[in-house]
């Protein structure tokens, strides 16, 4: 049997009695990077660089220097997150992320805590790295032991060192970032004496500038209160002499980046510059849903938080999760983030809360930045599929895009397929039908026949994939309708039905292992025109659902618009857990592919590939048909 990721798929959704007529195209897609072994799939960490650590690893933040090298500063510890010896570091690559330096120290190990380290490089060369540092060491609330765990790395001062040379070596002296206590502050159990924080935030110029942004918090549970803030500095970027460098902590009220929608937990926020050098403020939430704010008079006072959304409609949805979000050189914007609303942490994550990053493209409207439909830019395939990448850093060299990230046991660094990147940039002008890996395509008069050869598609389980694009009309969508099936007696092979929650649903089988999705309810509408696309992605193993140009993301009805067909894990615990069952291999099926063999309505045309078509080619095909 084949594991399915998310328990939400079981939901009993209402049909939709007023839908009459239906005109959509599907297309069935799989991963074709593993396809061909030559070809590893760079969206696979496994398949990644490995940035050196000692055990525990995050935050690894990448400039380059003068010299061309890249200089990454990361946290890292011998045991886990936040335990004793932790401590920032720096390394060196002269090829791209392929081989490092030994680490350097920063901070050393058996010093107090130092934490979620960022890095700067100014026009002169100098790299400052700014984080957290427990120069108090404190362990206790007023030498009491505290009834709560105390994340002594969260404690304490903000600090900062420089290297001049390239990032080999550090000042001994660490300068420290002024901070007076809020309201927050005030209610946390020191009574303010003690301050808590961290920050994701790589340090970014707005005009002469630099600014970062951070997030405060109050340990007390009842009421736990966070909120952003941001440092600004006139003048570090010409000034020398690191006591001289003038610092704004912002806004200039007692409250900090904030909205009551969104309590509690309003964590990791971070900062990027508009065109007009307003701010704009992302940062994630428990509820589900990302925040972001801005500010129009350069970080003093901030707008209500709202959720961001896409450019045609709907909000992004975020587990907890680090959503940095980076300005592209010519204005426009490259968000990553986990495109699902599942709301909680650790081992109770289905598989793909954090496992799976997407990233967006967004473009400013009138102040505003409104995002592209995501792509799927990394995955960690490993057996601990609970664990995911985040805190990633985006890199721009030679023209090519690089990304840095964590998966806490270590960090991997590749290079994006500049092509998804390309893709989303110019995703709300494409009107073009994907061409590359075409197999065959049937129009109207061809279809009437009732059946098609179906080609040998790729394997799932090695990686391949397929597509297909389908257009029909339908004049209801009772349940139990077969628009596709390609299925033999053993019942390998694919078939596209109508549901009893007023869906389609593409179902999937090599014979002994199946899986099935279907698009978010209430997406397609019988009577009206629709453009459906399936994604059956074989490295991430995920099917994943595109309506008139609109990547399912569940919308109010569940957390995932994507379901995942991985193989079956034993019930072992945390990191222990072993594959045991197998994937889906070959979902060919039989020689046939029979056409509308049940349906009340009429297929159009067909097209079949064998690649998945990524989601701005999806768009693209849809954008060509109106």
């Amino acid at each position: 049997m084949i594991e399915l990721s998310h328990p939400e798929k079981q939901i009993s959704l209402p049909s939709h009695p007023n839908m009459k007529k239906v005109f959509l195209i599907v297309g069935l897609t799989a991963s074709l990077a593993c396809a061909v072994a030559q070809t590893p799939d760079p969206r696979n960490l496994q398949n990644a660089n490995l940035i050196p650590k000692e055990g525990y690893v995050d935050q690894p933040y990448i400039v380059i220097n003068k010299n061309g090298d890249w200089v990454c500063t990361l946290t890292t510890g011998p045991g886990g997150e936040s335990q004793p010896g932790q401590h920032v570091v720096a390394t060196i690559s002269s090829d791209k992320g392929r081989t490092w330096s030994p680490l350097i120290d920063i901070e050393p190990s058996n010093g107090p805590e130092a934490s979620w380290v960022m890095p700067f490089i100014t026009p002169s060369g100098r790299i400052y790295a700014f984080y957290d540092y427990n120069g108090d060491l404190i362990k206790d609330v007023d030498g009491k032991p505290s009834s709560q765990k105390l994340h002594t790395a969260l404690l304490g001062w903000y600090v900062f060192k420089y290297s001049d040379d390239g990032g080999k070596t550090w000042s001994d002296k660490r300068f420290r970032l002024p901070m007076s206590a809020a309201l927050l502050d005030r209610n946390n159990a020191w009574s303010g004496k003690v301050l808590q924080f961290w920050g994701i935030d790589k340090p970014e110029v707005v005009g002469t500038d630099v600014v970062f942004g951070f997030t405060r918090f109050s340990s007390k549970p009842s009421p736990r209160m966070e909120e952003g803030w941001l440092y600004r500095s006139d003048n570090l970027l010409t000034e020398t002499d690191p006591e001289k460098i003038r610092w704004k902590l912002l806004p200039e009220t007692e409250r900090g980046i904030r909205g009551d929608a969104f309590e509690p937990a309003q964590q990791e926020h971070n900062i990027a510059p508009l065109a007009n050098g307003d701010l704009c403020c992302i940062y994630r939430t428990d509820t589900g849903y990302l925040a972001s704010s801005y500010s129009r008079d350069g970080g003093r006072t901030w707008s209500t938080p709202e959720s961001p959304t896409y450019a045609s409609g709907g909000k992004l949805k975020n587990p907890v999760a680090c959503p940095p979000i980076w300005r592209l050189p010519d204005g426009r914007f490259l968000l990553w983030y986990h495109n699902n609303s599942f709301r909680e942490r650790g081992t109770k994550a289905p598989v793909g809360g954090r496992n799976v990053a997407w990233l967006s493209a967004g473009k400013e409207k009138d102040g505003i930045i409104q995002w592209s439909q995501p792509e799927i830019v990394a995955y960690h395939s490993l057996d601990n599929r609970n664990r995911g990448p985040s805190y990633p850093d985006l890199i721009l060299d030679g023209g090519e895009y690089y990304i840095s990230c964590s998966v806490k046991e270590y960090a991997p660094v590749f290079k994006v397929d500049k092509p998804l990147v390309e893709g989303l940039l110019q995703q709300d002008e494409s009107r073009q039908v994907a061409g590359k890996g075409l197999l065959s395509k049937a129009d109207a008069a061809a279809l009437e026949k009732g059946s098609l050869a179906m080609p040998r598609l790729p394997d799932l389980a090695k990686g391949g994939g397929f597509s297909l694009d389908l257009q029909v009309k339908l004049d209801d969508l009772s349940p139990g309708q077969v628009l596709l099936d390609s299925r033999n007696a053993e019942g390998a092979g694919i078939a596209v039905t109508t549901t009893d929650a007023g869906t389609l649903q593409l179902a999937i089988s090599d014979g002994t292992t199946s899986s099935q999705w279907d698009t978010d309810p209430g997406v397609v509408k019988a009577g009206e025109p629709s453009h459906v696309t399936f994604i059956v992605d074989g490295g991430p193993k995920i099917i994943s659902v595109v309506v008139n140009g609109r990547l399912c993301d569940g919308g109010e009805a569940r957390p995932f618009g994507w379901g995942r067909f991985l193989a079956k894990q034993d019930k072992a615990g945390g990191r222990d857990r072993k594959t045991v069952g197998p994937d889906i291999g070959d979902v060919s099926g039989s020689e046939t592919l029979k056409i509308a063999p049940a349906m009340k309505g009429k297929v159009e045309a067909l097209r079949i590939y064998d690649r998945y078509l990524r989601t701005s080619e999806a768009v693209g095909n849809h954008r060509a048909s109106l």
